[in-house]
């Protein structure tokens, strides 16, 4: 069809009534994907707005080993609790006086453990502002008492695991003495295995480990109980005990 055409059935079409035709078409149709830009961002948004709210989540619910030390002020109600729970902790002194210092490691396990007795002394003692402080210093107290074992024991620990234990002690001391005691219990175990006259002294220590984990759960759990706290205590000493077998 020739131009001339095309304009003559334009001009025509234009003359019915109601009908105007336009030069260009207002719609512009481009090529692209399936999921439109502004389909497409939205969906990334709602995915990654999921992704972080799942991420908050889990790290909200992440086990007590992984949070931050906080202060709790629910023991120590009375004189008498704090007396049971003073008293209950001077064994870990005597134990850290009768503790073997063959050498280095030796010695500063041993007075690890008189430290850990002489901070919960001081943190069940205390009241006030300072009673946090004194907190965090009784399981930072208890997290080196563990890595002092583990080096005592063992002097094969890799380096960055060492070094890593310092670095993370003072902010998550509960985890550090949680690897370094499955470190213990470990090397406790083999040389059991092949040491017979261990094997009494790992039995009590695993039992005496039961019982001290099921009373440091119950104090938590139920923390109106009364003497809890010092029970625990007393269940840790015998399994400290048992500890020291290690090493001489």
């Amino acid at each position: 069809m020739s131009p001339q055409g095309t304009v003559s059935s334009s001009g025509a079409l234009e003359g019915i009534h109601g009908v105007h035709l336009a030069p260009h078409s207002p719609f512009h149709v481009e090529e692209g994907d399936q999921c439109g830009d502004y389909r497409c961002s939205g969906y990334d948004a709602a995915g990654a707005n999921h992704r972080r709210l799942l991420m908050q989540r889990l790290w909200q619910q992440r086990p007590a080993c992984l949070r931050p030390i906080k202060c709790c002020l629910q023991g120590d109600r009375n004189y008498v609790e704090t007396f049971a729970n003073v008293l209950t902790s001077l064994p870990f002194i005597v134990l850290g006086l009768q503790a073997p210092r063959q050498n280095l490691s030796t010695k500063l396990y041993a007075n690890s453990l008189i430290g850990v007795g002489v901070a919960s002394s001081l943190y069940h003692s205390s009241r006030g502002k300072i009673r946090k402080y004194l907190r965090w210093a009784d399981y930072a107290m208890i997290a080196t008492a563990t890595v002092c074992l583990s080096r005592a024991l063992s002097n094969q620990n890799p380096r960055y695991l060492m070094a890593a234990s310092a670095l993370v002690l003072p902010i998550q001391p509960l985890m550090v003495s949680a690897v370094h005691t499955g470190l213990m219990e470990v090397s406790f175990a083999k040389r059991a295995l092949n040491e017979p006259e261990l094997r009494m002294a790992h039995n009590i220590h695993k039992m005496s480990s039961l019982l001290g984990g099921a009373l440091f759960i119950a104090d938590d759990v139920f923390p109106e109980t009364p003497y809890l706290h010092a029970a625990w205590h007393l269940a840790a000493a015998v399994g400290v005990g048992t500890c020291n077998k290690l090493l001489e």
